[in-house]
């Protein structure tokens, strides 16, 4: 058992054979047994093989009396237990493992623990574990456990940084061939990698073996020893059980922390997307973004860049750092020539795809920044570009301080959530110039009708509060028209933005004056001493603006202006009332001699007999008087008529057929349109059913609703009262102007979904009118935009009327909303917006508003007559 021949054993002592630490083992037992106190014993023990190595033997001791009964002897029965001793110790170091496991939070102090173990139960000196990195093709050096020895410390210094390719030095091998490999002495062996080292630690065995899960290799675990041990086959078994409990903890632990990297980036892509509703500029969505990356997705550093196509280079916008600082180290070329080549940034923007790096320390994409991301915590960066229809406009940039964070699926959700800042950047650039244009004129940069009565409206707030008067002038500019019909519309542009130029050449005068329509400006004057005082001012102005000539190319134009003047508060208390007799006043000008005229009460072309007019309408209400007329919408896509729009009527007995614009106003005035409203509802409802009975087509019905019907609380159950009987989804769409739409966003919003429930559509009338943010454009519950019908009448003569419009189709396409273009009266202006991807068209050119009865007539035509061309 011990190796030894029988002759050798001669001569040979217990304490010659037994281990150094067992020798005394059983000495208090024998003094038992020869004072009589035991019979025997049993004892594990101890005892050096022959050849030096350990063997675990079972000792039965008895003690035997001769029969003279004086002398005694004792009798040892050896048994080797060497394999079972072993056996335990193996089961031990499991059991060990799995309680390391057991109480592992997370991978590296798994690891750390589990390496530890392995070498303080088998003796040992250093483990290292190097984890597969599946995007790079190697085995990484990750983790480690060392005896406290300057030269193991020197060793594992130099292990960092180490990789294996799969074939590659022992580590290697193992990982390739999945099998666990044992060297007696690995210091000489040609595959070690690095045996300088292995020889300046003095070390020599080595007992390398794979970590497998789901059926691959992710790791390999590496120890080495400074004396030379022969394989232990127990050892190299056991660690099959061994490695599967430790490839299972880490795969377990991979995929919490995918799900946990995930769930991270959910919240920055939920958070990112409800800012995207609510924010309505780009500096306020590119800084909010960044907060959301570094508080809710726990990134350590988030910034975007934009790019400034003059500089070829990229400009941070916003960042969120908790290191400070790095962002000025970073190169922001986006020019492949730029000294020192592209950075990240500037490759994610010159080929136009995300850069990722999932392991800084050992990349080499960010070598002149290493050190500096290292030292912040950095160890994983994305960066993805952000595109509009053009290209590459700029660029989100990601710091994680986890190795290889950005998998598969992380980078999936992220260029979702780049593209969603994407989207909002493009319509957020589009919401700008829309509200731009609804509120300037392109030609001339001046304020238009809406912004400059917003301003006049303002004026008349400090007027009121000092107590003086203030003027609103409109100017018209003489025989415009003849200078564009004769000299053409670029030399009348041209025109008109000189006359800006001399407007505004003072300082504060930009915000005075307004560009009213094509050959009309307007222009407040805040403090009004007298009306003498006034006309001076005026006569100083038009020496100053149209005195000297204008030179147009080679072209010298003279060039006179009228004006009509109206005073707060003595003609008017707001600035709609201001502009509008004001323009009656420049009518008066026009028809006179005079340069200037001031508005008179007499100006106004009121009827006086509203009184009259009031009872009329109550009465036709009681008679019912009242009838709806529909005009049709032309789908452009089908050519088919799939809608009308309800327009009242009224058709007086003593006044005949009243236009609406004539009464309607009075309605509102009074409050009788909350009664009339109710009944163009309940109209429209009824004409509905009537289409069904009659088995035609039934088309949805639209009717107008006015700003007070929806101011009113209990404006949803009109709505519902109007629809109850109908049985079925009602055909009905409401039509409310933007601006109405705007006034009380949230509590519209509300009363809109509530109607939406009921099978309403809704409609957003004359839009471009107004102006409504993105983020409440997109939250309002609308099926259509209605582009309004004065942009369609100006659109193929004034430029940027052609740009408002196609502005407005390729917004509401992208917030999945239909547009409908009212007012086209022309082929011209039905092939303009066929091009321009318009869904539907209204107006005379399709027909004018018909009797029920005569537009279903029409709409059988109008079907009959395509059917046949087609």
């Amino acid at each position: 058992m011990l190796g030894y021949k029988p002759a050798e054993m001669i001569g040979l002592i217990a304490k010659e054979l037994a281990h150094a630490e067992d020798f005394e083992a059983t000495g208090e037992f024998r003094q038992q047994l020869l004072t009589g106190q035991i019979d025997s014993f049993t004892k594990e023990r101890r005892f050096l093989h022959k050849d030096g190595q350990t063997v675990w033997m079972r000792l039965t001791v008895t003690l035997m009396h001769w029969p003279d009964d004086q002398s005694v002897n004792d009798v040892t029965v050896f048994e080797d237990i060497t394999e079972r001793k072993r056996g335990d110790q193996i089961l031990r170091l499991e059991h060990v493992v799995a309680h390391c496991l057991a109480g592992a939070d997370d991978a590296p102090t798994a690891q750390k623990a589990i390496i530890r173990a392995i070498c303080e139960t088998e003796g040992w000196d250093c483990g290292r574990y190097f984890a597969l990195d599946e995007a790079a093709g190697v085995l990484r050096f990750d983790e480690f456990w060392a005896k406290d020895e300057p030269a193991l410390d020197q060793f594992i210094a130099s292990s960092r940084g180490m990789t294996f390719r799969p074939g590659e030095g022992l580590v290697g091998a193992v990982w390739l061939s999945g099998e666990p490999v044992w060297l007696a002495d690995a210091s000489a062996d040609s595959r070690v990698k690095r045996g300088a080292d292995i020889s300046a630690a003095d070390l020599h065995a080595a007992f390398i073996f794979p970590i497998f899960a789901g059926g691959k290799t992710i790791g390999v675990l590496a120890f080495l020893n400074g004396e030379i041990q022969t394989p232990d086959a127990r050892l190299m078994k056991a660690v099959g059980v061994i490695a599967g409990q430790i490839g299972q903890f880490m795969l377990r632990q991979a995929q919490q922390n995918h799900i946990a990297r995930l769930n991270r980036i959910h919240r920055v892509l939920s958070g990112i997307n409800s800012l995207i509703v609510r924010v309505d500029n780009r500096d306020e969505l590119f800084q909010e973004a960044c907060r959301i990356a570094v508080e809710d997705g726990h990134f350590a550093l988030a910034w975007i860049g934009i790019v400034d196509r003059r500089a070829m280079a990229l400009k941070i916008v916003a960042l969120r750092d908790t290191t400070q600082g790095y962002t000025d180290l970073i190169p922001l070329s986006v020019v492949d020539s730029a000294p020192g080549g592209l950075g990240m940034a500037g490759r994610a923007v010159f080929e136009r795809k995300p850069v990722i790096v999932n392991n800084i320390e050992a990349s080499s994409q960010l070598l002149l920044l290493k050190k500096d991301a290292l030292a912040r915590g950095f160890r994983s960066v994305a960066v993805l570009p952000l595109t509009d229809s053009i290209g590459v406009t700029g660029v989100l940039s990601l710091y994680a301080d986890t190795i290889n964070f950005f998998d598969e699926g992380e980078v999936k959700l992220l260029l979702e959530l780049a593209g969603d800042i994407s989207f909002a950047i493009d319509h957020l650039e589009k919401s700008e110039r829309l509200t731009y244009l609804a509120r300037y004129d392109v030609l001339t940069g001046l304020a238009n009708r809406t912004l400059f009565q917003e301003r006049v409206n303002l004026y008349i707030d400090g007027a009121a509060g000092q107590g003086h008067r203030l003027a609103v002038l409109v100017i018209d500019i003489e025989r415009f028209k003849l200078i564009n019909d004769s000299l053409g519309r670029v030399v009348g542009d041209m025109l008109l933005k000189l006359i800006v130029e001399r407007f505004v050449r003072r300082p504060g005068n930009h915000s005075l004056f307004a560009h009213l329509g094509a050959d009309q400006f307007a222009m407040v004057l805040p403090a009004v001493q007298s009306d003498e005082g006034l006309a001076r001012r005026i006569e100083r102005g038009l020496t100053e603006y149209f005195g000297e000539r204008f030179q147009i190319a080679e072209r010298e134009l003279k060039i006179a202006a009228r004006v009509g003047v109206a005073i707060y508060p003595d003609h008017g208390g707001d600035a709609n009332t201001l502009v509008t007799n004001a323009e009656s006043a420049l009518k008066r000008a026009k028809e006179s001699s005079e340069k200037f005229v001031f508005y008179a009460k007499h100006m106004s072309n009121s009827d006086g007999g509203q009184l009259t007019l009031e009872n009329q309408l109550r009465r036709a209400l009681e008679r019912d008087e009242f009838e709806l007329y529909y005009q049709p919408k032309l789908n452009l896509a089908t050519q088919r008529i799939e809608a009308i729009e309800g327009l009242i009527r009224w058709k007086s007995p003593e006044l005949g057929l009243v236009p609406p614009l004539k009464f309607i106003p009075l309605m509102e005035q009074t409050g009788l349109i909350l009664e009339v409203g109710a009944w163009v509802l309940r109209r429209a409802v009824l004409d509905y059913r009537i289409m069904q009975v009659l088995g035609v087509p039934p088309l949805r019905i639209a009717v107008n609703v006015s700003p007070i019907q929806l101011r009113r609380a209990n404006f949803v159950d009109v709505v519902k009262d109007a629809i109850r009987d109908t049985g079925s989804a009602p055909g009905i769409d409401l039509e409310i102007t933007e601006s109405l739409m705007m006034e009380d966003i949230e509590g519209n919003i509300e009363k809109l979904k509530a109607i939406r429930a009921l099978g309403v559509n809704i409609a957003i009338d004359d839009f471009g009118t107004g102006y409504s943010s993105l983020g409440y454009l997109a939250r309002l519950p609308a099926d259509y935009l209605k582009i309004d019908r004065s942009f369609i009448i100006s659109m193929l003569k004034e430029q940027n009327s052609m740009t408002l419009v196609s502005t407005i189709i390729s917004l509401a396409h992208s917030l999945k909303l239909k547009v409908i273009a009212e007012g086209v009266d022309a082929q011209e202006q039905e092939d303009a917006l066929t091009l321009l991807h318009c869904d539907e068209i209204q107006g005379y050119l399709i027909s004018p508003a018909l009797p029920l009865q005569d537009m279903l007539a029409f709409t059988r035509k109008w079907s009959e007559s395509k059917g046949k061309s087609s």
